[in-house]
């Protein structure tokens, strides 16, 4: 049991023993990281070009630059930096393997990258033969009277309103009044003028001042 014991021991030194080669590595390579830093601009106007995604090569990681155009992340020595953005020719950048310093910044110009579209014109008709067809059985009213008239008749503006059906905002608003009024009578019987006393001042007020006799149109004849 003993020997069994002490075979464990020894092989568990032997696997958790850190590697003098694999450390040495580690050591080399803290010593080449650095914090990269730095403004993406546009080389015409020297404006700051938002939102650039900056990207280690060979790596494929990176960051992406601010509204400001300004950016930082680790990098090594010796990296290459790609700046890619939509709308400017993608640019790159191989940091020094020669620095001493931890830190490093540089200011990027990109080169936009236009392209001109030919021009396009856009048709509700399929052909030239089509759109002149369509303007010649185009039935259009004489004057502005007969337009005027044609769109104030009765029967075609009840035949829209049964037709048409309302927008979002009057659905919207209709649908607000009634949360309200359920919000409001919440817990209670919804309100009747009939026991409103500011109805019946209301009512007994125009009864008073004649609103509701009978109007005498034999004597306006």
């Amino acid at each position: 049991m003993n020997i069994l014991r002490l075979i464990i021991v020894l092989f568990a030194l032997f696997l958790f023993q850190p590697n003098g080669s694999n450390a040495q590595v580690k050591k080399i390579d803290n010593k080449a990281l650095i914090q990269f830093s730095g403004v993406i601009i546009d080389i015409d106007s020297l404006q700051p070009i938002p939102f650039a995604n900056v990207i280690i090569r060979t790596e494929r990681r990176g960051t992406v630059a601010d509204y400001y155009g300004f950016f930082s992340f680790v990098a090594m020595k010796g990296d290459t930096i790609d700046f890619i953005n939509i709308g400017y020719k993608p640019a790159s950048y191989v940091i020094p393997d020669s620095l001493v310093e931890n830190r490093y910044s540089i200011i990027q110009a990109m080169i936009r990258d236009t392209i001109n579209l030919k021009e396009a014109v856009v048709y509700p008709w399929p052909s030239k033969e089509d759109f002149k067809r369509a303007f010649i059985e185009l039935k259009v009213p004489d004057d502005d009277i007969v337009r005027a008239q044609h769109n104030l008749m009765m029967a075609q503006r009840k035949d829209i309103q049964d037709n048409v059906s309302y927008d979002g905002s009057i659905n919207f608003k209709f649908t607000e009044y009634q949360r309200q009024t359920s919000l409001y009578s919440a817990g209670q019987m919804y309100q009747q003028n009939i026991f409103n006393p500011l109805a019946w001042a209301s009512f007994i007020k125009a009864w008073k001042d004649g609103a509701y006799k009978k109007k005498d149109t034999d004597s306006k004849n």
